[in-house]
């Protein structure tokens, strides 16, 4: 089943929820209030990062990339694994999933390598990669404001140590895995012109300032919609064919938008109290791991952004959340559905020709989900010096 549909399902459950006052209106208006910051953020991030590849920013990254690898294939996974991190930290793990994936592959072919290994590191560190700022995740967005709305400094100084941790261990993994075929030369290709380079240039600078903007503790959806804008003024007048009602990503909006309201409306039934006695609750090492793993699983069972917002109010702690955070971040790496990157991942392989049994991926992600989340929350009790 399509995931707008899904999404739509859950929309309907929601209002209905809401009509036979299970869920009070008063909950559903604070709810709304709460996420439409997060829904507009990704649909303008979104129409940035699409016009951004369409003007060439990425393929003449990948491009570069390639030149600095020289033709060392483990450097050039190594600066790919690089390029994923900062797409996943400052542009979201949805970007990476959906537009560094295609580019890692044909990079891959480019010069001769497999694609398998930068692809799993494109979808590992999509999730992985994602716990150090607000904008690197819906849930790290939903954290900030359970947190106080606190800035993106303040919030990296609390997730700082998993993050690096988070990071480097599936790429250690990624490395150990294909050794083999990371440890050869390549050729490096021929280097291609944007199209249009006035666009290219428009599309680069507008990337280049929007970055700090995002970290700058601005509401990130304000200067996200702003970029949007400015490059959807400059696409009008170089090339207006790019401006197509499919850059907004509807689905997924609405996907999410019926998450938000489901497990809203499931909280005002009482699921609460129950994840409240599943969760635990307590700063202490053991407490964290057991609210980390919990995470986990239920991300695993269901998706990241339902399983987060349904034990979001079992944390209780900055502490805490961020042990939350762990386990909706980092461990959603062994079933297909336990986040929206990884569907959308797959189906940017798919239309790549790239093949990927489903029967492996669940395989080592459930050796090595469980090891990094234990890994992250333990860098976390020590950073917050609870160790």
């Amino acid at each position: 089943m399509r995931s707008w549909v899904i999404g739509a399902v859950l929309l309907a459950l929601g209002f209905v929820a809401i009509l036979t006052g299970v869920m009070p209106v008063a909950d559903a208006v604070a709810l709304w209030n709460r996420v439409w910051p997060i829904l507009l953020f990704v649909a303008a991030i979104t129409v940035v990062t699409e016009l951004a590849a369409v003007a060439g920013v990425f393929t003449v990254l990948a491009q570069a990339t390639a030149r600095w690898g020289r033709g060392r294939a483990w450097l050039l996974w190594l600066l790919v694994a690089v390029v994923a991190a900062a797409s996943t930290v400052f542009l979201s793990l949805d970007t990476t999933a959906v537009l560094l994936t295609p580019i890692a592959i044909v990079l891959a072919r480019h010069v001769g390598l497999s694609p398998l290994p930068f692809a799993l590191t494109t979808v590992w560190m999509a999730n992985t990669g994602s716990m150090l700022l607000p904008v690197s995740n819906l849930t790290n967005l939903l954290a900030q404001h359970a947190m106080g709305d606190i800035s993106p400094l303040a919030f990296a100084g609390l997730t700082w140590a998993a993050a690096l941790v988070a990071a480097v261990l599936p790429m250690v993994v990624v490395f150990v895995l294909s050794r083999r075929s990371l440890t050869g030369r390549y050729e490096i290709g021929v280097a291609r012109r944007p199209g249009d380079p006035v666009l290219f240039r428009a599309a680069a600078v507008v990337l280049v300032v929007l970055v700090p903007l995002l970290v700058s503790g601005i509401p990130v959806w304000m200067p996200a919609t702003g970029a949007a804008a400015v490059l959807g003024v400059v696409f009008a007048v170089r090339q207006r064919s790019a401006l197509r009602f499919a850059l907004v990503p509807w689905r997924l909006l609405v996907f999410a938008g019926g998450l938000f309201l489901f497990i809203g409306a499931l909280h005002s039934a009482g699921l609460g109290a129950l994840l409240h006695r599943v969760a635990g609750e307590g700063d202490s090492p053991i407490a964290l791991l057991r609210l980390s793993f919990v995470g986990m699983l239920s991300a695993n069972a269901i998706n990241n952004l339902p399983a987060y917002l349904a034990l979001e109010p079992v944390t209780g702690s900055a502490v805490r959340v961020v042990a939350l955070l762990i386990g909706v971040n980092v461990g959603p790496l062994i079933t297909p559905w336990a986040s929206l990157a990884t569907l959308l991942w797959h189906q940017r392989l798919t239309s790549l020709d790239v093949e990927i049994r489903w029967r492996r991926y669940v395989l080592l992600g459930a050796i090595v989900a469980p090891l990094t989340v234990a890994a992250a929350t333990w860098a976390l009790a020590a950073s917050a010096g609870m160790l």
